[in-house]
């Protein structure tokens, strides 16, 4: 479980395909640097150290250290994960937006993120409004369907504010901390980002949804069966 509160962009310095899988190779040296004092949102991992199998959000994808040698790691992104999210298009030299899982006791800055990307939404444009960065993506009806405004939503691994939504798009501001620690203002119109939506606002959907339903097949069945030939 992760929180969107991204730790640092790290570049990635190894992008190697391979049969049936691609590996990623990071330098996560910048998740242990102890923070200064004014910037909190980093106390969470700082000081903890980097074990063979943790979890780690790249860009908004669970994936598991398979390899470590020393503060760098390797990660593995089988084909389904490549299909679903924007991995399968970084190459070296590229920043993803890094983020290691929550611990019983950490701060919870942003919401609850599962790391498990819905669809990837291409990007329409990007924006400079004053001291922000607005971001439009195209995200399709069902998915802004699932989305309220001014509720939660994950891009690339970074925990965001839906500012505007339409039909089959949502638009986000980026303030000058997140287009610093993250790498969402490198962003241009055409490209793809991650896409989670806000867990507990699905899940709720999805029993409401459920409860409507049963109402429908009963009232249904109530009326097939309360006929003539029934009240007889």
């Amino acid at each position: 479980m992760f929180t969107g509160i991204v730790e640092q962009a790290c570049a990635v310095l190894e992008f190697e395909e391979r049969p049936g899988s691609v590996r990623l190779t990071l330098d996560l040296a910048p998740l242990l640097e102890v923070p200064a004092e004014r910037d909190p949102p980093r106390a969470r991992g700082a000081g903890r150290p980097l074990r063979l199998g943790d979890s780690v959000a790249i860009n908004g994808v669970c994936l598991t250290i398979a390899a470590l040698d020393g503060t760098r790691a390797d990660f593995e992104a089988v084909p389904e994960t490549l299909g679903q999210t924007n991995l399968g298009a970084l190459a070296a030299g590229v920043r993803v937006n890094v983020e290691r899982s929550l611990c019983f006791g950490d701060p919870l800055d942003g919401h609850l993120v599962q790391g498990h990307v819905e669809r990837t939404g291409e990007v329409l444009a990007a924006e400079v409004q004053g001291d922000q960065l607005w971001l439009t993506v195209e995200c399709g009806a069902d998915f802004a369907g699932r989305c309220l405004h001014k509720g939660s939503v994950t891009v690339d691994g970074v925990s965001l504010t839906i500012a505007e939504l339409g039909v089959e798009r949502l638009s986000v501001a980026l303030v000058p901390h997140t287009l610093e620690r993250t790498n969402l203002g490198d962003r241009r119109a055409g490209e793809r980002v991650n896409l989670e939506p806000d867990l507990i606002g699905q899940w709720v959907s999805a029993t409401v949804r459920r409860v409507l339903d049963e109402q429908s097949a009963g009232q249904a069945g109530g009326q097939a069966g309360g006929g003539p030939a029934a009240q007889a």
